[in-house]
């Protein structure tokens, strides 16, 4: 008797590689039938945005053929997964559905449907881990609770020892001998109308397996040895720019922190360098467990006392933060590097989201809702706990009296205004101790730069110490 295939149903760990799910219905021998099941009504208003959408479709494309190279199909279908996934096990007479763990609140009730949508003993339904180093259950405090601070979590964490060896990819997939109906993933229109607007996507970025594992090398051989100091300028690749293939799961945590441990073992990074980045990886862990433990923390602050705070929210400043015309060159840089290429970089992001917040007093849920239509590295669960963070509001934020300063920002992180005279053309030509403030600079100075401040380059929407000053008030009178 033949024997029945078992479907693996892709989410976000579109890789090979590292991937339990696959891993284990390939080592059974049984055919196999992978699937990728677009179902955005699931996910609500925490559907993908703009940028996460064109990745998406590249990634799809890179899986397909990468699994069509091993002499099998990936399977597109769109709707609501449940369904999709009763319909297409009934189709091929499938054992068992295999997938990895999502974390998102809307992606647990999209797995219990599935569940609930299979009468007990009728097929099997497994669930992997794989998006994560550990699960977020694993770490606790020592009263056997979930952490609500960083640092401890750390300890935590690595006190559980190294996470798992990944997984190396099937050598080999066995196909069902018969054809399975499969969308077009051009019909699913996941690529922007203005074509024009992903230009800048497509220059910066490689989705994908292989793009991920090409990021991941390029940044352990250049740039990981000066990871600690280098991190925080903006102008310099001084980041590992894996955001987005760690979201997708087009490369695995595991597999980036065994990596760079071999790196340090080789001598060719310091014990300090490689720290930092593991570190930011533990961050990523702990936005997640944030996440499973605070479900609402996309929506509603950490800390309830922060629904008190007298936010102004201006329509007209945050459009003009969102174009990046604010008047402050450090924050408008950051904004357009973000609509020209989906990304920002870590340090910028923070400034930004200060100004936003501490600046412009609008609420966080505004910047975070646009980061996440923008930004090709979208999760819900960085995205939440990061502008948490920023606010004030969040588990082991930032003190609510810490205000970035815009202009010291930029003198100190971009000293030589790299990254500013890039993504803030229309200012270039200022000196490098004006660049950061042009309104400081004399009308001799602006003119022989061919700036017109209000005209070429707008005037700042705020005074910095004013707002400061208003800040301060608004989480006084929220205290009290």
């Amino acid at each position: 008797m033949p024997v029945k295939p078992i479907i693996v149903w892709f989410r976000n760990d579109l890789r090979l590689a590292d991937n339990s799910a696959l891993s284990a219905a390939a080592a059974s021998a049984a055919p196999i039938v992978p699937v990728y099941i677009h179902d955005p009504d699931a996910a609500g208003r925490w559907s993908a945005g703009g940028a996460s959408r064109w990745w998406l479709h590249h990634s799809l494309s890179a899986l397909s053929s990468a699994l069509g190279d091993m002499g099998s199909t990936l399977v597109l279908r769109r709707g609501p997964a449940e369904k999709i996934l009763a319909t297409l096990a009934a189709e091929v007479g499938a054992q068992a559905v295999y997938f990895s763990r999502a974390y998102e609140p809307w992606a647990r009730a999209q797995e219990d449907r599935v569940k609930a949508g299979f009468a007990a003993g009728e097929i099997e339904i497994k669930r992997f881990a794989g998006a994560l180093l550990r699960e977020p259950e694993e770490v606790r405090t020592k009263a056997g609770e979930p952490f609500k601070v960083y640092t401890p979590f750390w300890r935590a964490l690595t006190a559980l020892g190294p996470p798992s060896t990944p997984l190396a990819a099937p050598k080999s997939l066995s196909a069902i001998s018969r054809k399975v109906a499969s969308e077009p993933l051009a019909g699913w229109q996941l690529l922007p109308s203005k074509p024009d607007w992903a230009g800048g996507l497509r220059q910066a970025w490689q989705p994908g397996e292989a793009g991920g594992r090409a990021r991941l090398d390029e940044f352990l051989g250049e740039a990981l040895a000066g990871y600690a100091d280098t991190r925080n300028l903006p102008a310099v690749d001084g980041t590992s720019r894996l955001s987005a293939h760690l979201h997708f799961g087009e490369v695995s945590p595991r597999l980036c922190w065994h990596r760079a441990i071999a790196v340090r073992e080789s001598g060719k990074a310091r014990d300090a360098a490689v720290e930092t980045f593991l570190k930011e990886l533990v961050w990523r862990e702990f936005s997640y467990h944030l996440l499973i433990h605070w479900p609402n923390i996309p929506d509603r602050p950490f800390k309830p006392e922060f629904g008190a705070f007298p936010w102004k929210d201006s329509a007209a400043d945050l459009k003009a933060w969102q174009r990046g015309l604010t008047g402050y060159p450090i924050v408008d840089a950051g904004m357009r590097q973000l609509w020209h290429t989906g990304w920002m970089h870590n340090r910028v992001r923070m400034i930004v989201a200060s100004f936003l917040v501490k600046h412009l007093l609008i609420p966080w849920q505004s910047g975070e809702a646009w980061f996440w239509d923008t930004l090709v590295d979208a999760d819900l669960a960085s995205n939440a706990a990061s502008w948490q963070w920023v606010a004030g509001s969040g588990a082991d934020a930032a003190p609510y009296f810490r205000i970035f300063n815009p202009i010291t920002q930029g003198e100190k992180f971009d000293a030589d205004a790299a990254y500013v005279r890039r993504w803030v053309p229309e200012i270039a030509a200022l000196p490098d101790a004006v660049i950061h403030a042009p309104w400081t600079a004399s009308a001799s100075v602006l003119a022989g730069a061919g700036v017109k401040l209000g005209k070429t380059y707008p005037l700042p929407l705020v005074d910095h110490a004013e707002a400061r000053q208003r800040a301060l008030d608004g989480y006084a009178a929220m205290r009290s």
